[in-house]
């Protein structure tokens, strides 16, 4: 590390008072600066925390666990670059998601389908259900996954996917008929 020597250091540089009043006004506003950053930085962070999860699962639930989780990450750094322009927005985490949406149709261009599941490596999970889930529109599977799967309720799914309350009703009830007719279940069970 190198020592710059100042005129506080050394007398015989001399640039006077005027001088170490400029230039400790110049660390007060670089620390007004870093608290600034410091504080960017924290709200984006309590962004993150807040919706990464949703945002993950949701892509994934969507698009596969491979390309969801990628996309999740993909769209977190295009926030990240545009941050000062996302977080005035009424919901930041609608965007996001619409911008992952972007980014995992992109990687999945050449990729077809639900990617699908070794039923024998989850012994808990009905045997079908990886292939009756990936029967299911996209916005079904989404809506079905993040409210049954992960128990979110419809406002947040609605919010997260930027769709109505009343639509992704209408998307998990469709989506568990065609499930259950797939899984050969009835309204009994």
């Amino acid at each position: 590390m190198h020592h710059i020597e100042s005129a506080r250091d050394n007398p015989r540089i001399g640039c006077g008072a005027k001088w170490r009043s400029h230039a400790f006004k110049g660390v007060t506003r670089m620390s007004q600066d870093e608290q600034q950053i410091g504080d960017v930085r924290a709200a984006f962070t309590a962004f993150v925390d807040d919706v990464e999860p949703r945002l993950r699962r949701a892509l994934a639930a969507g698009y596969g666990l491979e390309p969801g989780r990628d996309a999740a990450a993909d769209a977190l750094a295009y926030a990240w670059e545009h941050w000062d322009r996302i977080s005035t927005m009424d919901n930041p985490a609608g965007y996001i998601y619409r911008v992952g949406q972007s980014k995992a149709r992109k990687a999945l261009r050449w990729r077809s389908g639900f990617a699908a599941v070794d039923d024998k490596s989850m012994p808990w999970v009905e045997p079908g259900l990886a292939n009756a889930l990936s029967s299911l529109t996209r916005r079904q599977r989404v809506a079905v996954i993040l409210v049954h799967g992960f128990g979110m309720t419809h406002r947040e799914t609605a919010e997260l996917t930027g769709l109505s309350r009343s639509t992704i009703q209408n998307h998990v009830e469709r989506g568990l008929t065609k499930l259950q007719i797939a899984l050969g279940g009835t309204n009994d069970d």
